[in-house]
């Protein structure tokens, strides 16, 4: 199975939602569960870079609620989003896993991580920030025209996820033609009440406030931190503030590679999150 073949499955919770799932890849003794980003979807993961990382380990893909296939509504902050992913993992048994967040996703992987410690083995931590970061509160204008806007276009995904140099943007069409070629049980688009309660998440996670990063200190698992160096929606001086504040932190910084750095280099992205959690079992780490 791949991330175009995988088919969705669904589970039901003991909050009320039925999440529509994905899970494939080699059989491992610890999964990685990854957590997608505003507006994303579990079609919006890049084949190359999923399917990398499934050649050496089972992952799961997710939608919350509200979000794609999965009934219930979205939660419209980051602690109750991650309550929400809790009872989706739950709802699946599972007892120690691996967890990727992206954007939005990386909010919540740290949440998570600070209420269930014992659940989370290694983080990876891709385009995202910790609350009370730098400036993501309030998005300028003219992103939020592409990152609000109704029916988004390829346009909008090129200006958020890639920079404007020639190579990005082609990198960035790649991207594009990669997760639109599923060809059946493709996921559901999603609604404009998901966006707007995610947009309240986001507004609240980033609210400007430094006394939240000594929460970084609960974070001793062994975490990769990575993005591009020109990201604007989550801007790339949070990807240091991460890095330095977590006690057990790697840092990859993707050359000429924005928001959506993951999908620019996705086999070399997906290799790294491989290496990063085998080296990571290591217990001298």
């Amino acid at each position: 199975m791949t991330q175009l073949t995988s088919p969705t499955r669904t589970v039901e919770a003991d909050n009320g939602t039925t999440f529509a799932y994905r899970r494939f890849g080699k059989q491992s003794d610890v999964p990685l569960l990854l957590l997608q980003c505003f507006r994303g979807n579990i079609d919006l993961w890049d084949p190359i870079m999923v399917d990398t990382i499934a050649a050496e380990r089972e992952v799961i893909t997710v939608d919350a609620s509200g979000v794609g296939r999965s009934t219930g509504s979205t939660p419209h902050n980051v602690p109750d989003y991650a309550r929400d992913i809790i009872s989706f993992v739950d709802a699946l048994g599972l007892h120690n896993i691996d967890l990727l967040g992206f954007s939005m996703g990386g909010f919540v992987a740290q949440e998570l991580t600070l209420m269930r410690p014992y659940l989370i083995r290694q983080l990876v931590l891709a385009g995202t920030g910790p609350e009370g970061g730098r400036g993501f509160h309030k998005w300028a204008d003219e992103l939020q025209s592409h990152a609000f806007k109704e029916e988004q276009d390829a346009e909008d995904l090129l200006y958020l996820f890639f920079t404007p140099s020639e190579a990005s943007r082609a990198k960035g069409m790649d991207y594009l033609g990669r997760i639109f070629s599923r060809e059946s049980d493709q996921d559901a688009v999603t609604s404009l009440e998901t966006r707007d309660a995610q947009i309240d998440a986001i507004a609240d996670w980033g609210i400007p406030d430094p006394s939240k990063f000594s929460r970084l200190a609960g974070l001793r698992q062994p975490t990769l931190v990575v993005n591009g160096d020109r990201d604007i929606m989550v801007p790339t001086p949070n990807t240091f503030l991460l890095a330095g504040h977590l006690p057990n932190a790697e840092l990859v910084l993707y050359p000429d590679a924005a928001h959506g750095a993951l999908f620019q280099y996705p086999e070399d992205f997906g290799n790294r999150v491989n290496e990063f959690l085998e080296a990571a079992e290591d217990p001298a780490w």
